[in-house]
């Protein structure tokens, strides 16, 4: 059956929404000092949203203006937990991005992936295929939804604009595990490019404390409430370390977090998120099979200890 060309849902009419006409005077190409290409948004004068995993390095970035001419860059700051960097360049006159809400996102809607590469603005078409809640990376970031695309993703197109039907950035494109495309949703971009520009990273807990899976006795663990007979050993404590000055030892056994059994690494590094610097949590403690709980500030972790 044939659909008439004004029919507000025509082919037609979709291609004009999502054409990459309106978001083509604001896609960067970014290039590393190996000269790997990604994609960047102008996010405001001056200053580019990309994709942290693409960033090849620090130094000697070039950016191609959508005018094709070539500018340095230089980093801002850079989060590899929600995989955002932020770079400075130089200045063209053009008016912040509005990012749009991905509340409305629902799994089979058409979306855009627009990048730049050297020949100009590059796209692909495909469909939200998963799209959940909030989640952590595998780095432990906060991502306020988990959004995934059906669609070929060109390498060089990572970090570039994923736009929704309208033809409004609801975020950007990258690449997930077993090169999943993701899409890093709006709600997190605002967040962390708020934070980049003010302080260069995103802050994280730090307890100075070495910590390594270990299997308790089971009678020690039945004693200590434990479903499961595990904890985290204490293999290292820093001298200047908030755990130090809580009293915890090397050889001391991790077994709660707050009321919660902990004896997963991972499961610490996430509880010690952004939101965790200066809280006081209690520690439940195995230490020569006795039970103790012990109070820690949870500290910020410093650029020399990252």
């Amino acid at each position: 059956m044939s659909i008439p060309l004004s029919n507000p849902f025509s082919l037609k009419a979709i291609s004009d929404c999502i054409a990459c006409d309106a978001i083509a005077p604001r896609l960067v190409a970014i290039h590393g000092p190996r000269r790997r290409s990604s994609t960047g948004i102008i996010w405001r004068p001056g200053l580019v949203l990309t994709a942290e995993e693409a960033l090849e390095a620090d130094e000697d970035i070039l950016i191609t203006r959508p005018d094709g001419k070539q500018v340095p860059a230089s980093v801002v700051g850079r989060d590899p937990s929600t995989d955002i960097a932020l770079l400075r360049t130089e200045e063209q006159p053009i008016a912040d991005v509005a990012f749009a809400d991905t509340s409305g996102l629902r799994v089979g809607h058409l979306v855009l992936a627009a990048g730049r590469q050297s020949e100009g603005v590059c796209a692909a078409l495909g469909i939200v295929a998963l799209a959940g809640g909030p989640w952590r990376s595998l780095r432990s970031g906060h991502i306020d939804r988990r959004l995934h695309l059906d669609l070929k993703l060109d390498a060089r197109s990572e970090g570039g604009a994923a736009l929704d039907i309208n033809g409004q950035i609801v975020g950007i494109t990258v690449f997930g595990p077993r090169g999943r495309v993701l899409v890093i949703p709006s709600e997190t971009i605002e967040r962390v490019a708020q934070q980049l520009l003010a302080h260069g990273r995103i802050a994280r807990g730090y307890l100075g404390l070495g910590l390594q899976p270990v299997r308790i006795d089971q009678a020690v663990a039945d004693e200590a409430g434990l479903a499961e007979p595990k904890g985290l050993i204490v293999i290292s404590v820093d001298p200047n370390g908030p755990g130090q000055r809580a009293g915890i030892q090397q050889g001391d056994i991790l077994i709660r977090w707050n009321a919660d059994p902990v004896h997963s690494v991972r499961r610490v590094y996430t509880l010690l998120g952004s939101e965790s610097v200066g809280q006081s949590i209690t520690l439940g403690i195995l230490r020569a099979g006795k039970q103790i709980s012990l109070t820690v500030e949870i500290a910020e972790r410093s650029k020399p200890q990252e």
